[in-house]
């Protein structure tokens, strides 16, 4: 059994941290929304009250945290207070500037961090299912990959600190532009009078194939998990994908890469989060795309 401190019990963090417990590790979790303490109380894990008291004792550190500006003041806390033999995985999605900085200043602290960024959802870290994508130096990688595997199936070594971030941006870039021509591609068979179930088994076998089509098909139908059965109750929310297209388009810039399809994909989700719609699925951009879709 180790001794776990998990901060940020959010939608992605709290499932993560009870399968930990779950595992049979002792788990401290912090969060600042009470009722996130209370169901992670409710699921055998022991609450902090703040961050000193999360990461003291903790052999392993575990952070879950929404922006760079969040991660940036949790560490400020804990580099203070973490023992030296502390192995700590940062999961977050940021920039690439805070993983880099994070990653400098634990190595001048002389402490063990990688960047350990997620994809697969909530349903992912229900099911611990989760791809991890993780940079840093590879003997801290193989120390944390245990405690990363009971929260997930694929564990990738991405390299040196910062390039599990780097592909975590990468993958979401693609990510929400196959998206959105997604939900093109069945709004325009939609119109043409062409059934969306057969369209799905079209692409689905077809040069189409991706995803956003296959797994997480944005009409209801085809794929029962999907949240367009759910009318976009998300998995992963729209703001979420704005927020992930933004850190692109800012790596973007910072590298001079051309990115236009992914600067196109920012406008249109930051246009249906601007409506309204940042609270449901980033597929149910499709209903913005149909014109459907009206902000209460």
């Amino acid at each position: 059994m180790t001794t776990i401190g998990f901060i940020g019990l959010g939608h992605m963090g709290l499932p993560m941290a009870i399968n930990l417990v779950k595992a049979g590790h002792q788990v401290a979790g912090y969060d600042l929304v009470p009722a996130a303490l209370e169901a992670f109380k409710g699921a055998g894990g022991q609450v902090a009250q703040d961050i000193p008291a999360c990461v003291t004792d903790a052999d392993v550190v575990i952070t879950m945290l929404p922006e760079g500006k969040h991660v940036r003041a949790a560490y400020e806390d804990i580099f203070k207070h973490v023992k030296k033999d502390v192995l700590i995985a940062e999961c977050s999605t940021i920039d690439i500037e805070t993983s880099r900085s994070i990653h400098a200043e634990a190595e001048a602290r002389g402490l063990r961090l990688i960047d350990a960024p997620v994809s697969g959802g909530v349903i992912g870290a229900e099911a611990a299912t989760l791809t991890f994508m993780v940079g840093g130096r590879e003997e801290d990688f193989n120390a944390l990959k245990p405690y990363l595997e009971v929260m997930g199936k694929t564990i990738i070594y991405c390299g040196a600190a910062g390039l599990g971030q780097a592909a975590k941006i990468c993958n979401n870039l693609v990510l929400g532009i196959s998206m959105i021509g997604a939900c093109e591609g069945f709004n325009l068979a939609e119109k043409l009078g062409l059934d969306a179930f057969k369209f799905f088994e079209v692409a689905a076998q077809s040069s189409a194939q991706c995803w956003s089509i296959t797994k997480y098909c944005p009409v209801p139908g085809p794929v029962p998990t999907s949240p367009a059965n759910r009318d976009y109750a998300a998995g992963f929310t729209a703001a979420m994908m704005l927020k992930d297209l933004k850190l692109a388009e800012n790596a973007a810039q910072l590298t001079n890469a051309s990115s236009p399809l992914g600067a196109e994909a920012m406008a249109l989700y930051s246009l249906f989060c601007q409506n309204g719609g940042q609270g449901l699925d980033f597929s149910g951009i499709m209903k913005f795309l149909k014109g459907d879709y009206k902000s209460s």
